[in-house]
């Protein structure tokens, strides 16, 4: 061992002597290090105090030993011998009377962290380790040499691994540095040297993240951060400093493991924080104070992005877990704090309280012995309330998603719930929220700008519905109902899950009336799973809920109703409480004439995908019988009994694909009672006398319904026709003709018949020759004798215009009452045999109509006679007056005439286009739109040229004309039968601002979503020429001074200069405006510049006029609006937070923030470039004394408040107008600001001013003052009038505390003071009871507004 020693001694001392320079430096060699270890690893006790006896002799010291193996960690060649040169110096500290306060030093203690660092640094252990430098050829082997000294290239020869035995020597030799690192800290206290502490701290929270890219065991990383968190329980001890001090750094060191991605080192920086540094905290409350702190610390540096920021939301939970309940109570009051502070604060504030709430125990305190009013949890869901108002959008959405997260948890334990309600003002015990309470929150949210928000708070009303309890706010029903219409897919889907949800929760009317108006309309939506969805919602709601109601249900002997008190009301009682789930309301509201059409197409679409079953038309049936059993019960008359509404409709629809489910007994049997008591119905008869009483109007209702029955019967009976016996069919359809013929039928029973007609010749024909001939025959005989019918009445109506006429006598009261009744059942029937003839054309367009043509003609021109007759002697009184339904009649048959023959119709449209213009009939007016809108899809280019004219109908005084001509016109437009050109679009521009709600809903709706995506230039293109004809200004290109062009520029402008004509413009134009894209709204700045602005300065525009005033204003205003300069604020950081709430990406994010920079300069030139020709305008309006320059120097103002630093630069060619703009600029900031402080100061009072006796005043003034400062804080002008406002307000009050609450006396009835010369200064002095002092300060009391002024 001596010899050992002495080649130790001798190598040191020749690497001491080596000079540290750039080429060599004094490392210690492997052979050296090794022959340390080898001394250090013996046992004997008298060997180490040798070895330092004879450093001396070598020149040499401790401290000179040091510096060596410090060199050596830093400077190796290899990671294995600078482990190898740690490990040595650690078992030199370790070593039995070793000089460790000698040996120790912080620079050698940093090499060693570096050391450790390096060695996970570089390439992974699975790698082969780099070899020191040599001259050799890579792939030939080293062979053996003597001992270097000193240099790098020199080790020995047994210095040399294969990759295996480097992999598991580096590991080996880590595992041995970090065992005696161990060992030397229970050794030496590191109080004395504090950054010494602070560097090993930070090294062991770094090496967890290094090690997981170069340990590929698991087994050797777990033990690794098992070394790793003994370091660290070590370093907490108190021997090593203040455990808080230290505590906090480890924390630190570990925060951003904590914070970072799921992994192993995140794993154990939480399991050493929740266990270990916790168990540490119940001996030392330093350490406890910091854990308890630590979540707050997290919170401050927890990432914005959704992702990151979740993951820091767990680890935050996981260590407020398993913090004792006070602390955790004090955590919750800081979230809470956090809640009302800065936006990323408020984001992670509510993320937070959601976890919590569903994290920790007990959230609502409904397991203590004692109530508490104002457990955390209620303080938690109320500040989970609050931001779901919040101004940012991201914070709205994520508050309202985590609100509803939370009720869907809570709302689990029957316990919670009566807690729930009462928090949300659901509760009827409770006490109302000030805000409105939940209903009022979700009516606001679930109408947010903002998709996100509209969605998230769909999804709170799914949840909320088990908790409702049915009590659902009508105005929320109503928005989740427009919520199904919302232009985007995903708000629409929630929305049809939200209000599927009540619907299924709930058996209420009015969520059933309003689920049936929302939901069965989307089967004709864009988006194929929309469609398939409400088929399924259709099928599981309406269909099975129908079938189990009418399988479960039989007719009853007994009533629970005494025959006495029997009534419909009561029978129609006892059917809804006979069927269960609301059946009854249901079929009642799936035969609403707005509901109709989509339960026609969903059935359709379910029949042909065969997905309907025979239970449905089986159940359907049960309850008519069931109706009709109960009501023979209480032996009632059959011909007063109907079916429940909307069964015999519904099974006419599903008899289309079940007809051998329906049973054919059943049908005739029903047909016999419908058919026998119809024919005692005068039905006609009462509809033309008019003078019926109570129960007349009885019988007419009822006969309303027997005839509604009849048809769907038909129906029905037309469906299962194949299945029917022949004898039956034949006796049907003969009885069906038979009926037809007498042409005394309601016009709803009319196609009834025959169509039934139709299909019965059809399905029991041989072949189809055989029943073209059947129907061709029938149809003849029908069409002859309406013919003769029409024809009697004409003539019996021409007969007696000229008996009355050339009659001078009077006649008799009791032949002109025979001649009414005459007249009447004439009329009647001519009318029943004109709407006949049309059905029959559109069953057979082929049909030979030359003899009816003629006569409808005749009919449709008595209104408009030969002006030759007019000379004639006698009055003439046309059909148009004298039979109004049967004009009208004859124009709808006429149309449906024409669109079956081409010939005929080229003829007759013009005859149609000047009846709609002409036409004071509303009715009639109405069904001409719908026949020019067929005749458009029929025959596109005979229309076209009057599409213009059709269109005068968006401004018809009837709001039905309006709304149906919309309607039809959209629809054309959509399937391009008529092309967005002309003056089609700007006369649908008015439709924005139309009197009708509806109309409005519609044409926001048409311009906001459909013409957005299939025109989206549209509104570009057209928005400068849409002022001028708004306007009704004809300074621009194209205008026809013509007398129908300018009556019709007149009816389609909005003209005036008014307020509520300039607010209608101005919300067409904003309309227009959202539609564009950035590029397109500053390329509409350019052009109102370029084609009004210039236009006007260079004088092309008369400013004179009154229109083309207005023109100019508009074009000022639209400069001036936000929409028009959303494009430099598009994107912002809260569309940013919603984009991340969505899982946009931060290229999608840095490719917004690029496009919103180019925005912003492109927009900035532009205003650049524009200026001059606002200076040019100025000087024009000054000059003609225009009342429009405040105008144009308000629209300066606000189109250069962001460029207040460089007005200098944009106005050089101006000073004048520079100055006046800055003036301007600053007057309007100031006189902003005292409203708006004086607007606070007020709320302030009337707040303390109106509180109740038991709350104090001062605490209510002081949350007062808090919140207002929270508002205005960041605007100091705001803030500095608020005082001026307050002190003032506060003077006020003194002055009325020292009179006494006398108020001041008018000016008026103070006496005038007497002035004095000066002459008689000492005598007035004399006489005067006030200092001068007092006198002087008033002289130079200010003003309040003095700030503002100056």
């Amino acid at each position: 061992m001596e010899e050992i020693i002495a080649r130790i001694l001798t190598d040191l001392e020749g690497i001491n002597q080596i000079p540290n320079t750039q080429s060599q430096s004094p490392l210690i060699s492997r052979s050296t290090l090794l022959d340390l270890q080898s001394l250090l690893s013996t046992n004997d006790p008298d060997l180490l105090p040798l070895f330092f006896h004879d450093l001396p002799s070598k020149s040499l010291s401790p401290s000179s030993l040091t510096n060596l193996l410090s060199f050596t960690m830093d400077s190796a060649p290899s990671n294995h011998l600078s482990l190898l040169a740690s490990k040595v110096y650690l078992s030199l500290l370790l070593s039995p009377k070793s000089p460790v306060f000698t040996l120790f030093t912080p620079i050698s203690f940093l090499s060693l962290l570096r050391s450790l660092r390096r060695a996970f640094k570089n390439r992974p252990f699975a790698q082969p380790e780099e070899s020191a430098p040599s001259h050799a050829p890579p792939n030939r082997k080293r062979k053996g040499g003597g001992r270097g000294r000193g240099t790098r290239s020199k080790v020995r020869s047994s210095g040399s691994f294969s990759e295996e035995e480097s992999d598991s020597l580096g590991i080996k030799e880590i595992f041995s540095v970090f065992e005696r690192l161990v060992s030397v800290l229970d050794l030496i206290h590191l109080d004395r040297f504090p950054d010494s502490l602070k560097s090993l701290i930070q090294t062991i929270g770094e090496i967890p993240l290094m090690a997981m890219e170069k340990f590929e065991n698991s087994g050797s990383f777990n033990r690794l951060m098992g070394l790793c968190s003994r370091v660290l329980s070590e370093v907490l001890r108190s021997e090593h400093g203040e455990m808080a001090s230290t505590a906090a750094e480890v924390l630190k060191a570990l925060s951003p493991l904590i914070l970072m991605v799921k992994s192993q080192a995140r794993s154990f920086a939480l399991g050493f924080v929740t266990k270990t540094m916790m168990d540490s905290g119940n001996e030392s409350d330093g350490v406890k104070k910091a854990v308890v702190n630590f979540p707050r610390y997290l919170a401050q540096k927890a990432p914005e992005k959704a992702e990151p920021r979740a993951l820091a939301v767990d680890s935050i939970m996981e260590v407020v877990k398993v913090m004792e309940f006070e602390d955790q109570i004090g955590y919750i009051e800081y979230v809470l704090k956090m809640t009302q502070g800065k936006a990323n604060l408020r984001l992670l504030g509510v993320d937070l309280i959601a976890i919590m709430l569903m994290s920790l125990r007990d959230p609502l305190g409904v397991d203590l012995d004692v109530e508490v009013r104002d457990y955390w949890g209620i303080k938690c869901l109320e500040a989970l309330i609050l931001r779901c108002s919040d101004l940012s959008t991201g914070i709205r959405a994520r508050a309202l998603l985590s609100l509803a997260q939370v009720v869907g948890f809570l709302s689990g334990d029957d316990k919670n719930k009566g807690i729930l309600k009462e928090v949300m003002g659901l509760g009827r015990g409770g006490e109302e929220r000030p805000e409105g309470g939940m209903n009022d929150l979700l009516r606001k949210r679930c109408m947010d700008e903002k998709a996100a928000v509209r969605k998230a708070a769909l999804l709170l009303v799914t949840k909320l519905t088990a908790l409702l309890g049915g009590s659902f706010d009508g105005v929320v029903l109503k928005t989740m109902g427009m919520a199904c219409s919302d232009p985007l897919v995903s708000i629409r889907k929630a929305a049809i899950s939200a209000l599927s949800e009540a619907f299924r929760t709930f058996s209420d009317e009015s969520v059933t009336t309003e689920w049936l108006h929302s939901i069965p309309r989307l089967i004709t939506d864009n988006e194929s799973s929309i469609q398939e969805e409400c088929e399924n919602l259709f099928l599981e709601l309406i269909l099975d809920r129908v079938s189990r109601a009418g399988s479960v249900c039989s007719p009853k002997k007994g009533s629970i109703l005494s025959d006495s008190n029997l009534t419909a009301k009561s029978l129609e009682r006892e059917m809804e409480l006979l069927f269960p789930e609301g059946v009854i309301v249901l079929l009642q509201g799936i035969c609403n004439g707005e509901v109709t059409p989509w339960v026609k197409k969903i059935c359709t679409s379910l029949g042909k995908k065969k997905r309907l079953k025979p239970k449905i038309a089986n159940a359907l049936q049960n309850i008519i019988k069931t109706s009709e059993s109960l009501w023979l019960c209480h032996s009632m008359p059959i011909e007063k009994w109907t079916a429940p509404a909307g069964a015999w409709f519904l099974l006419s629809e599903v008899s289309a694909y079940l007809s051998k489910a329906v049973d054919w007994e059943f049908l005739h049997h029903h047909w016999k009672i419908l058919d026998k008591n119809g024919a005692k119905d005068n039905f006609q008869t009462s509809l033309l006398q008019g003078n019926a009483d109570e129960d007349e109007e009885g019988i007419e209702s009822n006969s309303v319904a027997w005839a509604g029955d009849r048809v769907f019967l038909l129906q029905t009976i037309s469906n299962v026709s194949v299945e029917l016996p022949d004898e039956p069919a034949a006796d049907l359809a003969h009885n069906l003709l038979k009926r037809v013929e007498k042409f005394s039928m309601h016009s709803t029973e009319v196609n009834a018949h025959v169509k039934a007609l139709r299909t019965l010749c059809k399905r029991k024909a041989l072949n189809s020759e055989e029943a073209d001939r059947l129907v061709l025959k029938w149809l003849q005989l029908l069409l002859s004798k309406a013919c003769e019918i029409l024809e009697k009445y004409i003539s019996y109506n021409k007969e007696a215009n000229k008996s009355n006429s050339f009659f001078t006598p009077p006649r008799s009261g009791s032949r002109k009452g025979k001649q009414a009744a005459t007249a009447s059942r004439l009329l009647s029937k001519a009318i029943t045999a004109v709407y006949t003839v049309g059905s029959l054309v559109v069953v057979c367009p082929s049909a030979d109509v030359s003899s009816i043509v003629p006569l409808l003609y005749t009919v449709i021109t008595s209104g408009n006679p030969d002006p030759k007759l007019n000379k004639l002697p006698g009055p003439r009184v046309s059909l148009k007056q004298t039979a109004p339904s049967l004009y009208i009649q004859a124009w709808l048959t006429m149309g449906k005439i024409c669109l079956a023959d081409g010939k005929l119709a080229k003829s007759y449209i013009p005859l149609f286009v000047q009846e709609l213009e002409k036409s004071d009939c509303a009715a009639l007016r109405n069904n001409l739109v719908v026949m020019m809108a067929d005749f458009c899809v029929r025959y596109t280019a005979l229309v076209d040229c009057y599409i213009a004219k059709i269109t005068k109908c968006l401004r018809d005084p009837c709001e039905l004309v309006r709304r149906q001509t919309f309607i039809l016109l959209s629809r054309l437009l959509q399937r391009d039968y008529v092309k967005w050109r002309g003056v089609l679009f700007l006369r649908f521009l008015l439709c924005l601002v139309d009197e009708s709600e509806k109309i409005r809903q519609l044409a926001d709706f048409l311009f906001g979503s459909i013409l957005k995506a299939k025109a989206p230039l549209l509104a570009y293109n057209s928005f400068v020429e849409a002022i001028y004809v708004l306007n009704d200004c004809q300074a621009h290109n194209g205008h026809n001074d013509s007398k129908n062009s300018r009556t019709e520029s007149r009816l389609f402008s909005i003209r005036g200069n008014d307020e509520r004509s300039r607010s209608k413009r101005m919300h067409i134009y904003v309309c227009l405006l959202k539609q564009m894209a950035p590029e397109h709204l500053l390329a509409t700045f350019a052009k109102l510049c370029a084609e009004i602005l210039a236009a006007a300065s260079d004088g092309m525009l008369n400013t004179d006029d009154i229109t083309g005033q207005s023109v100019l204003q508009d074009s000022f205003q639209i400069l001036a609006c936000k929409e028009i300069r959303a494009s430099s604020n598009r994107g912002s950081a809260s569309d940013t937070a919603e984009v991340e709430e969505e899982g946009g990406d931060s290229s999608a994010s840095a490719a917004a923030a690029k496009g919103r920079a180019i925005t912003q300069a492109v927009r900035k030139g532009l205003i650049q470039n524009t200026i001059p020709i606002f200076i040019e305008l100025k000087q024009l309006l000054e000059s003609k004394n225009s009342p429009l320059t405040g105008s144009l120097m308000e629209c300066l103002r606000v189109l250069l408040k962001d460029y207040k630093s460089e007005i200098d630069e944009m106005l050089v060619a101006d000073k004048q107008l520079q100055k006046e703009l800055i003036y301007d600029m600053q007057k309007y900031e100031s006189a902003k600001a005292r409203t708006t402080a004086a607007e606070a100061v007020a709320n302030m009072q009337n707040q303390t001013g109106y509180q109740s006796p038991c709350v104090s005043k001062a605490a209510s003034g002081t949350r007062a003052k808090n919140k207002l400062n929270q508002k205005l804080q960041s605007n100091s002008k705001v803030a500095s009038a608020m005082a001026d406002a307050a002190a003032e307000a506060t003077a006020r009050s003194v002055l009325r505390e020292v009179n006494k609450g006398a108020m001041t006396p008018p000016l008026n009835s103070i006496s005038m003071p007497k002035l004095k010369s000066k002459s008689n200064q000492a005598g007035s002095n004399a006489q005067t009871d006030r200092p001068l002092d007092v006198l002087e300060s008033l002289r130079r009391r200010q003003s309040f507004n003095s700030d503002d002024e100056n």
